[in-house]
């Protein structure tokens, strides 16, 4: 049988794994489902995904590509690959693609979602999906700061110190934040994204919907370029890769 370029639309709960990167001796995302693939189909597949979500970091819509010389039929795969999953990582779509498909170089946008809650007391059934920050916060002055960010500009003041990537010049579509009930969500779509900006962005937000500044400080941050300007990083508990556009 010729072999097969399949493209998977994954699901995972970040909070138990090492993020997705295989790492030696470490449970990741990548690993466990490269030996889900071994296991089904006795190859050793490389599975390369469209983002390197960080360790504790969530995802409903992450895509990876591998390419495979296997009898196993590709409307079987979803099936097949989740009964070897741990219930913590499911396999949505599975579906044959160009061997020219490239998960990473080919993305257009993608969408991350944060979460905080502001309750006293923190929620049990969602504590790993937010971060708990007991006390109200300004939603309309963090919406109005978020918007500041929207379009291209230098975001080296929202990058972490380990990213090691070239440019740092990216553009946000969009910078959404808004609340229902004592759930905040800031949606962030942009043309990529640097290591830890989205955790960075929320944890500066988050400074502005206490009363530490406002959008005019958003202005000084960008220009600054310096990640000591900016605010805390956010906890990873709270952030989730909700989709990537082709």
């Amino acid at each position: 049988m010729a072999a097969r370029k399949i493209k998977l639309m994954i699901q995972y709960d970040g909070t138990c794994y090492h993020g997705w990167a295989a790492q030696p001796g470490l449970p990741t995302i990548q690993g466990t489902i490269c030996q889900a693939i071994e296991k089904l189909t006795g190859i050793t597949a490389e599975v390369q995904g469209s983002s390197r979500t960080d360790a504790g970091v969530h995802a409903l819509g992450q895509v990876a590509a591998f390419t495979i010389d296997s009898p196993v039929p590709t409307e079987n795969l979803v099936r097949a690959l989740n009964n070897l999953l741990p219930d913590d990582i499911a396999i949505l779509r599975a579906v044959e693609v160009p061997e020219t498909f490239d998960p990473i170089s080919d993305t257009q946008s993608k969408i991350y979602r944060y979460t905080i809650y502001t309750g006293s007391v923190r929620p049990v059934l969602q504590i790993r999906y937010c971060w708990h920050r007991p006390g109200a916060l300004d939603v309309t002055s963090m919406a109005e700061a978020a918007a500041v960010l929207v379009g291209t500009h230098d975001f080296k003041s929202f990058a972490s110190a380990g990213d090691q990537r070239l440019s740092s010049v990216r553009t946000i579509l969009k910078c959404n934040v808004h609340s229902e009930g004592e759930f905040i969500y800031f949606d962030v779509q942009a043309d990529g994204f640097l290591y830890n900006m989205v955790r960075n962005i929320v944890g500066t937000l988050a400074e502005v919907g206490r009363g530490r500044w406002t959008a005019a400080d958003i202005q000084r941050i960008l220009a600054a370029q310096n990640r000591a300007e900016a605010g805390p990083i956010a906890p990873a508990s709270g952030l989730c890769l909700m989709e990537i556009f082709y």
